[in-house]
């Protein structure tokens, strides 16, 4: 079959049903990911990021569920599958690796026997054939001892090593996309570091695209070939790692490149992002970060911002850009 994006996420719409009304916890959300290519999502808890990524592997919390919009899987909307096409799609097509290893690896399980169930169900690889892949996994990740680790219990294993296995477990079926939701937050710097760089060295090996969700901008510095950041269950602004860092043009985005502590040594202070996040049952009918924006005008309250081109490698939707690209005349507003 031909198509034109390995990952094609079109108006992408997942809402919550609670006793106080229904959540849009993704609210329009569209992007790309291609073969080979790493795509960050980031923004602070609430954002959205993480619904996102779960929608894509349909694996949302019972009172949830995409209530719109589209996910073509080389060509195919696979909205439209059943449960079973769902199963083999996760972790023989897409893996995912969770946020905290400890809650994600079962405690009264070996890891062998976890590692080797993975890879029973997704492959053709059973008995000795399943144990031979599951060593050769835990070796490719720079476990030392594999042997003896497929015998030991979550529980007996550091973080960076459970992280470890979780990748491990995740990459057992060779997928074509790999979701790792927030895998190094759990982690000290310096493991973080490996971490990362493992995954960046498994990706070049295999050829797989990776959907990076973070709330770190530096982690990501690095790693991708395009970020997105989301707020409020929509995305404000997308580009290059270079057109975010240095070129920054959604009042959001600059706010969470400020809050990073800088490496220079000099003494700055950090400059957080006043207010608290958005309450998504109660969302603005303008722009969702209007009430923290300290740049926010009448129009911000209103409309919802359209997203702009800045250029061919960067888009934003921000009505001061679109003031200043468009010249609407708005007057500038203060929110106390």
């Amino acid at each position: 079959m031909n198509y034109e994006h390995l990952l094609s996420v079109q108006d992408l719409h997942t809402t919550f049903t609670t006793d106080n009304g229904d959540v849009q916890a993704v609210n329009g959300v569209s992007f790309n990911l291609d073969e080979g290519k790493v795509l960050g999502i980031v923004g602070e808890s609430g954002s959205g990021k993480s619904v996102t990524a779960y929608s894509v592997m349909q694996i949302l919390a019972e009172n949830g569920g995409i209530t719109g919009g589209k996910i073509l899987f080389k060509g195919e909307d696979i909205t439209k599958w059943s449960e079973s096409q769902m199963t083999n799609f996760r972790g023989k097509s897409c893996s995912i690796i969770f946020q905290d290893p400890m809650t994600s690896l079962n405690p009264v399980f070996s890891v062998g026997n976890q590692l080797m169930e993975a890879i029973t169900l997704h492959t053709d690889k059973k008995g000795q054939a399943a144990k031979d892949r599951a060593l050769e996994m835990l070796k490719l990740v720079g476990i030392n001892e594999p042997e003896k680790r497929l015998k030991q219990y979550p529980f007996e294993l550091s973080g960076g090593m459970r992280q470890r296995v979780m990748i491990a477990m995740a990459l057992a079926c060779e997928p074509d996309i790999l979701i790792a939701d927030e895998p190094t937050t759990a982690l000290d710097v310096t493991i973080q570091a490996q971490i990362l760089e493992l995954m960046l060295d498994i990706q070049k090996k295999l050829g797989m695209a990776i959907i990076m969700v973070t709330h770190d901008l530096g982690v990501i510095a690095e790693m991708c070939d395009e970020i997105i950041v989301m707020y409020g269950g929509r995305i404000c602004e997308r580009g290059t790692a270079d057109e975010i860092f240095y070129n920054p043009c959604h009042e959001y985005t600059k706010g969470l490149l400020h809050s990073i502590p800088s490496v220079t040594g000099k003494k700055e202070r950090l400059n957080p992002i006043e207010g608290t996040p958005i309450n998504m049952l109660n969302m603005p009918k303008g722009c969702a970060f209007c009430p923290r924006c300290a740049a926010a005008m009448k129009v911000c309250l209103q409309e919802v911002p359209q997203e702009i081109s800045i250029n061919e490698d960067h888009k934003a939707s921000c009505w001061i850009n679109i003031r200043d690209h468009k010249g609407v005349q708005e007057e500038v507003t203060t929110n106390g």
